[in-house]
């Protein structure tokens, strides 16, 4: 799908507050209402937009710790990732998982209430036997940058 500078900056505009009006939206990019929905109704179908959330300020509501564990498996086989992926699935606390390639197979993020909450949980991994040889654990102290606007235009100039 081509995509023009109006229809990356819907996208960039939305990225940065999913909740705006339809008649703001359209305000923004220059485009009468109609003709934004049109737009942003093409890139939702085109699969370009997945989804809008809201980012919860976890501080607010309870105390937690998030935790990113760089994970290797035991075996290396099709059937060992499919497993693991899909015991990924079941964990509420992983709320991000990706699969690396290099040195470990697997990069998991985990939000949950305490240090000792991620250990259990850990545990509890290791206990099912879902393909998780060695871990490493490193703990967030601090947010610094979240998950931000993607730099269409950088993406865009390599294609």
């Amino acid at each position: 799908m081509h995509l023009d500078q109006r229809d990356l900056d819907i996208l960039r505009i939305l990225c940065r507050d999913g909740r705006i009006t339809k008649a703001a939206l359209a305000d923004q990019v220059g485009l009468s209402p109609t003709p934004c929905w049109e737009r942003l109704k093409k890139l939702e179908k085109a699969g370009l937009i997945e989804g809008y959330n809201a980012r919860i300020n976890l501080k607010k509501i309870a105390p937690h710790v998030t935790v990113f564990v760089a994970a290797e498996l035991a075996d290396h086989t099709a059937a060992s990732f499919q497993s693991f992926e899909a015991a990924m699935q079941r964990y509420d606390e992983v709320v991000a998982c990706w699969a690396l390639g290099g040195g470990f197979d697997y990069l998991l993020q985990i939000v949950t209430c305490d240090i000792d909450a991620y250990q259990r949980l850990i545990d509890a991994m290791l206990d099912a036997r879902i393909g998780l040889s060695r871990y490493f654990t490193y703990i967030v102290t601090k947010p610094v940058k979240g998950a931000g606007v993607p730099p269409l235009e950088i993406l865009l100039q390599g294609s």
